[in-house]
């Protein structure tokens, strides 16, 4: 009888550890065979040469692939339930330890997905978050609001490093994977930027929209007929190829453009679809484009290879890969992304509560999830995990989607067992003996005389020396419910609505319209009381 097939997909750490992966599933070899380790010696010399397999790999490999829930490798059920505020955007970063989640409110939360904790929370924004990305570091987060403001925050403080105003409320702004300094922005119904915040006065280029077209052989009708649509072609939806030298825009005629980062020229257009594209995400690995529009259908496009030397335009091809849609309920979708290892697509949907996750090498269904009764927004995957974070638009939860961890005592300690049921346990017969007081002052003059062991430094893990870690903030709270409730009378709260304290914000950080009586955002009834009161102290 074969052995059950190998269905581990791991996540992209390195190449080699993925090969072994691969090649482990390719041959169905068997996890648990005694000669594993010379089996996958020999299947991955017949596969291909092209990664060595280091020895490190193979010692740790049956340790790997012993886990019950690393088989499973998209994700079954609702694990955890977290909430801070209301969620409107959410992000991982590179390594898939934090969750960043922007508020309603203009807040940016971090989450710390090992405790599910508030790890740091960041507060520049005036209106509701509408787009988050991490720098490839980790240290870095850059975030846009509806209040047409830009923020490039440092983590290690918590400050901002850049703040960048625009015309417009943002669609998508995205960092240079290679350099944070580079920021693209697409606003509503305003110019695509570049921004090169390199200096302290941030220099702004705009980017074109209009598709790239071959005008030398048409007549003058179409120059004409073209320069019209060109006028209201603007981008909805960018982001870099994970070189950092291309950039990928979407427009509202369904075009993909591709933009060289140095000239700032576009040198590849090609029209994928009809409808409005709404976002763009590249897979880890940079070889895939998943394409979500307006027209109700979800794509995916092989990606050429852009950063060869001397790169011809006229060479590159956008390739469709797979279209999924629901061709029965016609149903549209907010937000989709990649799996962690590129094999996956999760989507949510428009007016509906479930959640639909395909698998690329067939193009078939493989999931859906049903879980909480309300309509799901922002859908981001796990780096390295099969873990999927979506945010629900009616109550603004962050709900996380994972796979069941079963419970392995034999981890603790190997001669651990399970049992069906409980057993009686016979006691030794000088187990429970009372020791003499001799006995007992020898062994506590025993342990004073041994060496104190440090348990409060912590070891940096070999190779991780250059990385960054987010300083730990003890003073901040594992929640912010106190903030969130305001006091009506004695012994009595209520909920404080999105719409309390959303004052605009300065460039100085000053807040205007709040809580000032005839101020700007007063309504009728608060400059009457400001008159009335001010006429008062005249007479008195």
């Amino acid at each position: 009888m074969d052995p059950e097939p190998f269905k581990l997909q791991p996540a992209r750490l390195n190449p080699e550890a993925a090969h072994l992966h691969k090649v482990a599933a390719n041959f169905r070899l068997d996890p648990n065979n005694p000669n594993f380790e010379q089996n996958l010696k020999k299947a991955a010399a017949k596969s291909s040469n092209k990664f060595p397999i280091p020895q490190e790999h193979l010692t740790g490999m049956n340790l790997l692939l012993s886990d019950d829930y690393l088989i499973q490798d998209h994700p079954e059920v609702l694990n955890h339930t977290i909430r801070s505020g209301h969620s409107t955007c959410l992000r991982f970063n590179r390594k898939g330890n934090y969750l960043a989640s922007g508020r309603v409110d203009g807040t940016v939360v971090l989450w710390d997905m090992d405790t599910m904790g508030v790890a740091r929370k960041l507060r520049g924004h005036s209106k509701g978050i509408s787009s988050l990305c991490w720098s490839r570091c980790g240290r870095y987060l850059l975030s846009a609001c509806r209040g047409w403001l830009v923020i490039l925050w440092d983590l290690q403080d918590g400050k901002k490093e850049r703040q960048i105003r625009v015309r417009a409320p943002v669609f998508t702004a995205e960092l240079n994977p290679t350099n944070r300094h580079q920021i693209i922005v697409a606003c509503y119904e305003e110019d695509f930027i570049y921004c090169d915040a390199m200096n302290k006065l941030s220099r702004k280029y705009v980017l074109p929209s209009a598709p790239k077209r071959d005008d030398s052989e048409v007549d003058e009708a179409t120059k004409e007929k073209w320069a019209k649509e060109d006028a209201k072609t603007m981008t909805t939806a960018a982001i870099f190829t994970p070189s950092g030298k291309h950039i990928l825009a979407g427009t509202n005629k369904g075009r993909v453009n591709v933009i060289n980062s140095n000239t700032r020229e576009i040198i590849y257009s090609e029209k994928v679809c009809t409808g409005v594209i709404t976002s763009l995400r590249v897979s880890f690995n940079g070889s895939d484009l998943l394409i979500n529009a307006q027209d109700r259908i979800i794509r995916t496009f092989k990606l050429p290879e852009l950063d060869v030397p001397d790169l011809d335009p006229d060479t590159i091809q956008l390739n469709l890969e797979h279209k999924f849609q629901d061709v029965v309920n016609r149903l549209s979708w907010n937000a989709c992304c990649f799996g962690a290892t590129g094999e996956y697509v999760a989507a949510s949907t428009y007016n509906n509560h479930e959640m639909y996750i395909w698998e690329r090498t067939h193009g078939s269904l493989v999931r859906m999830l049903e879980g909480p009764k309300e309509e799901q927004g922002m859908v981001e995957w796990h780096p390295s995990k099969p873990i999927l974070a979506v945010n629900g638009l009616e109550t603004g939860r962050i709900y996380i989607w994972g796979v069941t961890n079963t419970q392995k005592w034999s981890s603790l300690a190997p001669d651990f067992a399970e049992v069906e049921e409980n057993d009686e346990y016979e006691e030794k017969e000088d187990e429970f003996d009372i020791h003499p007081q001799e006995e007992i002052a020898k062994r506590r003059i025993d342990r004073e005389d041994e060496e104190d062991v440090d348990v409060l430094t912590m070891d940096v893990p070999k190779g991780d020396e250059q990385e960054f870690r987010m300083p730990i903030l003890y003073n901040l709270g594992d929640d912010d419910s106190e903030e969130e409730l305001i006091a009506v009378s004695t012994g009595t709260m209520r909920r404080k609505s999105y719409s309390e304290g959303q004052g605009d914000v300065s460039l100085d950080g000053e807040t205007i319209g709040e809580g000032a009586a005839g101020g700007p955002s007063a309504g009728p009834a608060e400059k009457a009381t400001a008159k009335k009161g001010k006429g008062k102290g005249k007479k008195k």
